[in-house]
Formats: C-alpha cells, sequence, structure tokens
C-alpha cells in the first residue's frame, strides 16, 4: 500500500506541474497575442463599417425555451445592434410559459404558414413564422420541443444569409460586439469558418432598454466567482488556444459561423447538451479531413452579457450538463482525432489536453484526496508538507488568475473603478477553498448521469433584467 500511495503521490506531482505549465504556456500565448488586439482596438476603425455595403450580412440565431422574463430586452437588444445588413430568428423551442405570446405582443406579429423553412437540416416540427412588416428583420419561429440544437438548426433552415450567429436568449449583445467580431471575419474571409465571441457575467449590472449601460460586479457570492471563472477562460484560455489554431468551443452564448460549412457537417447535434463544443470539435475534423486552410478564432472585445446562475441548485444543474456534454463529445469526436497526426494541433495537444486535464480530471482529483487520507492514516507525509503543496497549488493558480485580470486591464477595461480589480483577485484566491472543488464533484455527478442515461436539462430560471437592474442601482 505504502508502495501504491508512494507512486501516485508522484504522478499527481507530475500531473501538477504538467497542467500548470499548459496553463502557463496558453496565458503566455495569450499575452503575445494581446498586442495585436489592442492596437487593432485603438487604430482599427471598424466603427465605420456599420455603414459599410461590404460588410457580409448575418442571421441571428436565438434558441429560447421558457425565456418569457428576458426574452424582449434580448430582442430589442439585437434589433439595435450596429450593423449594415442581419436579421433576426427567434426560435421558440415549444415553451410552456408565455416566451411566445411576450414576443407576439410585444412587437405585434402575424402568424404565417412555414412555407419560408427549408428542409436544409432535419428538425422537430415547425408550427408557424410570425412577422410583422414593420420589423423587416425579425422572424419568430414557433416550433415543437426538440431543445435547444434542434432549435439552432431550426434558425438554419429559416436563414437567408451565408453567416450565422447562435446567441442564447438570456444574454445581451454591445451594440458594436457583432461589426468587431465581422471585422475580424472580414480579415480573413476565406479561412475563418466560427469565431467566437467574449462573455462576461451581467449580474449587477445596470441594464436599460436592452443594454448594459453601467458595469459594476455581481453583489451575490456565486456570479462573482462565475465572473473572475470567465475572464480566465476567456482572456487567460481562449485567446491563447485561438492563438495555435486549436480551440475547442465557441460559446453557445455567442459566436459567428459560416453557414455552409455547418450546414455540411450535419448542423448541430441534438440528443445532449455540449452542442456548442460539439460543432467546433466536427469543423475542425471536417477541415483537417478534407486539407482545408482554416482559421477557427476568438475575439475578445465583442463582448455578450450574460446571466449567471445565482443558487447552488442552479450552477451545479449547468455544470452536470456541461460534464454530460464533455463525456460525450470526447467519446464521439474526441477520442477517434487523439494522437493523429492529421488532426495537427487538435489531435496532438487539445483533445488530449481536455480528455486528460477536463473530462478525467474528477477522477484524478477524487483519488489524490483519497490517497491523502492514507497518507495521513500510514503517517508517510506531515500535515505542513500537505500544507505547503496545497499553498504552491493555490498560489500558482492565483498568479494565473492575476494574469488574466491584467490582460482585462491592459485591453479592455470594462470594469472602471481599481477596487474592482481587487475584489475580483480576492474572488481568484478564494475560489480555491470550495467552489472549483464543487465544481470537480459537479462534472463528477454530470459524468454519472451520462452513464445512467439521464439526459434532462436540469433546473434553469431567469431573472427579469428589470429586476436586476433595480437591485443594482
Amino acid at each position: 500500500m505504502r508502495d501504491l500511495l508512494l507512486g501516485y503521490g508522484i504522478f499527481a506531482m507530475y500531473y501538477v506541474i504538467v497542467i500548470n505549465s499548459i496553463y502557463l504556456a496558453i496565458l503566455l500565448f495569450s499575452f503575445k497575442r494581446i498586442g495585436r488586439i489592442i492596437k487593432g482596438t485603438v487604430f482599427s476603425k471598424y466603427q465605420s463599417l456599420a455603414g459599410s455595403k461590404h460588410v457580409p450580412p448575418i442571421s441571428i440565431l436565438v434558441p429560447a425555451y421558457n425565456e418569457e422574463l428576458t426574452v424582449k430586452e434580448n430582442v430589442r437588444c439585437l434589433l439595435a445592434l450596429h450593423y449594415p445588413e442581419f436579421e433576426v430568428i427567434v426560435v421558440n423551442d415549444g415553451s410552456s410559459d408565455e416566451t411566445l405570446n411576450v414576443l407576439i405582443d410585444e412587437f405585434k406579429l402575424e402568424y404565417k404558414k412555414p412555407t419560408m423553412v427549408k428542409n436544409t437540416v432535419k428538425t422537430a416540427n415547425v408550427r408557424g413564422v410570425y412577422y410583422n412588416p414593420d420589423f423587416p428583420n425579425l422572424y419568430i419561429v414557433d416550433k415543437e420541443n426538440g431543445g435547444k440544437a434542434d432549435s439552432l438548426n431550426a434558425g438554419i433552415n429559416v436563414s437567408n444569409y451565408p453567416l450565422i450567429s447562435s446567441i442564447d436568449a438570456d444574454s445581451l449583445l454591445e451594440k458594436d460586439a457583432l461589426i468587431r467580431i465581422a471585422r475580424k471575419y472580414m480579415e480573413n474571409p476565406e479561412e475563418s469558418v466560427a469565431i467566437g465571441g467574449n462573455v462576461r457575467i451581467a449580474n449587477g449590472c445596470r441594464i436599460e432598454n436592452g443594454m448594459v449601460k453601467k458595469v459594476n460586479l455581481p453583489k451575490k457570492l456565486l456570479p462573482m466567482f462565475q465572473t473572475v471563472e470567465y475572464l480566465k477562460a476567456f482572456l487567460g484560455g481562449r485567446i491563447g488556444w485561438s492563438e495555435i489554431n486549436g480551440l475547442i468551443i465557441v460559446s453557445g452564448a455567442f459566436g459567428v459561423f459560416k453557414k455552409e460549412y455547418v450546414i455540411k457537417v450535419g448542423g448541430y447535434r441534438g440528443g445532449y447538451p455540449g452542442e456548442d463544443m460539439n460543432i467546433i470539435i466536427k469543423l475542425h475534423r471536417y477541415m483537417l479531413d478534407n486539407k482545408l486552410p482554416y482559421k477557427i478564432d476568438f475575439c475578445p472585445d465583442a463582448v455578450c452579457w450574460t446571466q449567471a446562475p445565482d443558487s447552488f441548485k442552479i450552477l451545479g444543474s449547468q455544470r452536470k450538463r456541461w460534464g454530460r456534454g464533455n463525456l460525450k463529445n470526447m467519446i464521439e469526436e474526441g477520442m477517434y482525432m487523439l494522437f493523429r497526426p492529421k488532426y495537427k494541433v487538435m489531435g496532438w495537444l487539445t483533445v488530449p489536453y481536455n480528455i486528460i486535464f477536463e473530462t478525467l480530471s474528477p477522477y484524478f482529483r477524487i483519488t489524490g484526496l483519497l490517497a491523502l487520507i492514507g497518507y495521513s492514516l500510514l503517517d508517510m507525509s506531515g500535515w505542513k508538507i500537505m500544507a505547503v503543496f496545497a499553498l504552491i497549488n493555490v498560489l500558482y493558480g492565483s498568479l494565473l488568475g492575476l494574469g488574466s485580470l491584467l490582460l482585462e486591464e491592459m485591453a479592455f477595461q470594462r470594469y472602471p473603478r481599481i477596487r474592482d480589480y481587487f475584489k475580483m483577485f480576492f474572488f481568484t484566491v478564494l475560489m480555491f477553498f470550495g467552489y472549483r472543488q464543487l465544481g470537480i464533484l459537479w462534472r463528477f455527478l454530470g459524468q454519472i448521469d451520462f452513464m445512467r442515461k439521464n439526459n434532462s436539462w436540469g433546473t434553469m430560471t431567469r431573472t427579469s433584467w428589470n429586476e436586476d437592474e433595480n437591485k443594482s442601482a
């Protein structure tokens, strides 16, 4: 037993060294790219593109299920975007609340038979399309419940433009977000097949007429943790991964895609969560299988604001759902690409990283905890040594989090007060004492749900933007 525990301790030491080294390398790639991002933000005349006929038109797809509290503000926000030519297609996925009626009443929509719906991608039955000539670029699709992926596919069947953008119904885009992402696309239109936007937490912000008017940090504990978590994932992670064309996910909350390639890979995968990761893996695989030059990119200055879960029940449900989606994607797509030379960065770095340090992480963490108990029972390690090891991990992780905060301050400065950065750094450290462990547990339980074939979406309760505004005023 002692030899087994000793061997595991050596393995755990190398595991920690490797994962932190990868984190550091990706963060350094992010810093390498941030200079170009700052120059692009300062010197680019992207605002002038808002009136240019050369900007490609975009179809914005908004899947909506029981979103009566937020969908009205979301659609208002989208219709007010600074963009030359676009259409907003809201897909009501058989909501059991008043989502559809809220939209009909707000925009005075009239029922149309679904004659304009193409059969490009198979979906659940479409019951009708609602339209009002006074809002010529707004369509509301009413369909039977089929899930988020099915709703996106239905939106594709209605869309008229070569680019599609997926937006969550509980999210709000900044007015120039779409034009910023279009500028990124126009830099390399032949190779750009997908571009992700930056997702930030809106809890605590002041919202007026579907727009974020004043940026504040959340007042509640869980949204605050998620604020620093998102900063680290998007700024410290996705900037770096996109630099080496190894991005494995474009957030379902906000992304832009070439429609022809989404159709070529069969559209979005239904039946399980994780459709945002699945579509990106399939695009990587299709382009590499066919030896086509391509880029899956990330645009950090194109910002989407989203509501974060503010209760343990809802957050746990979300994270278990993510865990199920991650495991299914690795089994279905990732294992096929693993260590195969033709898949380049995806096969040799992105997928192995995801399997070892994301999918299998709960098992290493749980066995690590059991090993610590074994060390204590067998008196193999003093508490001082374990405390020092834990402290080093916390300090290293906190430094990586600090790097993300530095990227935020250097390039974007969305948070106006210096005390906001001190508060975010405090929560960056605090999340190591309970929050991260909960995340591991939820991911593990999500994988158990996958093995039990439990595919329920879980609990998700929306809060009215106006209610959140009143709280933060």
